[in-house]
């Protein structure tokens, strides 16, 4: 059942009003992204350079300059290391949310692995943050037809929202039967699963949500794409990121395949200019202010 969310407006400079857009970032490591898993151990993260804290501690920095709030999709395995990292997101009134505890794919677990990783991660974040956790995405958008029983899952273990399904088709990860707009699973009526943003051009939906795309299209196309979204559709956007992606100084990876080397390491060093265009260009709030107010058009 399609839900239309609740997207406060905001007068722009020209008079005009603009949807507020939902900022997040997926807060985790550069060598835990699931393009090199055939390449770096989980065994080994302990043992390899960690900059994580370091570059969301920049996009902290860069948020606070601008006034924005954003929802962090937070590993557990990050916030047992770097505690202070994330009571730093509380404090500075940032939604802390949950990205199962290492990066494993939902699409690699069994309905009662799922369970207790999203129940075991949920508590640590909790427990860390000391706020409640009410939103969820999974590694990679790996929550698709296939595996829609991990919302029901969510569900039963207390969360209110996911952002899990990316209504494309990709090589990875994707559902492009989705709605492209927030809606109630029919097996989870009391969550709401919130879609990345993608834009429709001549029939076809295209990503727009951030990630790779936004560091391979011009800035101009991506601003485009999202302010039709806002205008043309009448829909709050959503824009994630990375903290690696912010840091183009960051250890490369020997043996990468071309294709994984493209994606990852692409204009890593124009992400930052652009980021702070994104962030002056479109108003910008977390998930829960967002998606979650008590008013919906049923």
């Amino acid at each position: 059942m399609a839900v239309t969310p609740l997207t406060p407006n905001s007068p722009t400079e020209r008079g005009e009003r603009l949807r507020v857009n939902a900022m997040t970032v997926d807060v985790e490591d550069y060598f835990q992204v699931s393009a090199f898993e055939p390449y770096i151990r989980r065994e080994q993260w302990d043992q390899l350079p960690c900059r994580v804290e370091r570059n969301t501690c920049r996009i902290l920095d860069l948020f606070a300059e601008q006034s924005v709030k954003a929802t962090f999709f937070t590993l557990g395995w990050i916030a047992e290391r770097y505690p202070q990292l994330v009571r730093r997101m509380v404090a500075e009134g940032h939604e802390l949310a949950s990205h199962g505890y290492d990066h494993t794919r939902a699409t690699q677990q069994t309905s009662a692995v799922f369970r207790e990783d999203v129940t075991r991660t949920k508590a640590l974040l909790e427990d860390v943050g000391g706020v409640a956790v009410q939103g969820y995405r999974a590694a990679s958008y790996s929550i698709g037809a296939g595996n829609l029983w991990a919302l029901a899952e969510l569900e039963q273990a207390g969360y209110r929202y996911s952002s899990s399904i990316y209504p494309i088709r990709h090589d990875l990860y994707g559902m492009p039967e989705a709605p492209r707009f927030a809606f109630q699973p029919d097996n989870a009526p009391a969550l709401l699963e919130v879609p990345v943003t993608t834009v429709t051009v001549f029939g076809k939906t295209l990503p727009c949500g951030g990630g790779g795309w936004f560091r391979l299209w011009p800035y101009p196309l991506s601003r485009w794409a999202l302010r039709r979204v806002n205008q043309q559709d009448g829909q709050s956007g959503i824009f994630y990121f990375h903290p690696w992606e912010i840091d183009p100084e960051q250890p490369r990876q020997p043996g990468v395949n071309f294709k994984t080397r493209l994606r990852h390491y692409l204009n890593l060093s124009r992400m930052e200019g652009r980021l702070q265009a994104l962030l002056r260009d479109f108003h910008w709030d977390r998930m829960d202010q967002v998606f979650l107010r008590e008013r919906y058009e049923r």
